[in-house]
């Protein structure tokens, strides 16, 4: 599955760039995206994901099981203020 990827804050820092287009292999799924990023980004992606999540849908997910969409935000965890 094809998936567009934005990446926001700290999460555009580890990735190096904003937005990309990802192939990610089935079961195309939250899990998957993960260990995608993680490879792809080594050590500074697995700290944002480790308290970061994801928004699928307009919805903001964090279980592995959950189906991509076209179009997944990965956002690095927020401090409130």
């Amino acid at each position: 599955m094809n998936v567009r990827v934005r990446y926001f804050a700290a999460a555009a820092e580890a990735a190096g760039r904003e937005e990309e287009s990802l192939d990610v292999a089935e079961p195309a799924t939250l899990g998957a995206l993960r260990a995608v990023l993680e490879e792809r980004y080594g050590e500074p992606m697995r700290r944002v994901l480790a308290s970061g999540s994801f928004l699928v849908d307009k919805v903001v997910r964090r279980d592995a099981a959950h189906p991509l969409a076209e179009r997944v935000d990965v956002l690095p965890p927020f401090a409130g203020g």
